[in-house]
């Protein structure tokens, strides 16, 4: 756990602040604007890149990826440099709650998987590219997103322990713990054999 020396009203802006920025819900965004319809409609009804992906728009998908981990850095990057570190640790975990329940979709988000990236690599970058780098190798040898998703989650933890990061510990098995939570679903369907791979259409 960080040192919690900054003043309570900041942490409590850079909250409010860092869950509002979470939870623009780029997905929908792009896709209505590109002319791709309601994502919610969509496959899997998520909001992330990989239902974007089932819209056949390589291009939407990859932009909403970027900017779903962009929001989570973002605002880890932001509160660290006008608040401090334990700013950054609350930007982290409130932007991330943002993306799985955002105001603007009646708290219906996504599962967080490129905002929890995003917030890794702004925390600490080795962490994040070994965690991306975790889910990429899971994708290419499984073509699973929700599995590669899990794994990278799981091992990230042991990341932070890897590469010296233990005070943020505990942030990073919250939001470990979330990740396999909004991915209960996928979950099930794995143990079923039943969960789709990147790609297919079908949710």
């Amino acid at each position: 756990m960080p040192d919690f020396a900054s003043a309570p009203l900041a942490l409590i802006l850079t909250a409010a602040l860092s869950y509002l920025l979470g939870s623009i819900p780029f997905g929908v965004i792009i896709t209505r604007a590109m002319g791709l319809g309601d994502l919610r409609q969509i496959g899997s009804g998520n909001i992330g890149a990989t239902n974007v992906l089932r819209t056949g728009n390589k291009g939407a998908a990859l932009a909403t990826l970027l900017l779903d981990a962009a929001k989570g850095a973002v605002a880890v990057l932001i509160a660290r440099a006008t608040v401090g570190e334990d700013a950054a640790q609350v930007a982290a975990l409130f932007s991330f709650l943002g993306h799985l329940y955002p105001v603007w979709l009646g708290f219906k988000g996504g599962k967080g998987v490129a905002t929890f990236l995003g917030t890794l690599l702004a925390l600490a970058w080795p962490v994040g590219l070994a965690a991306c780098a975790t889910w990429a190798v899971a994708a290419a040898i499984g073509r699973i997103s929700s599995l590669s998703a899990l794994i990278a989650a799981a091992l990230s933890p042991v990341w932070l322990l890897v590469f010296g990061r233990g005070q943020m510990l505990v942030l990073v098995v919250i939001l470990a713990v979330l990740v396999f939570w909004r991915h209960s679903a996928n979950i099930a369907r794995l143990m079923a054999g039943t969960e789709p791979r990147i790609g297919q259409k079908k949710a």
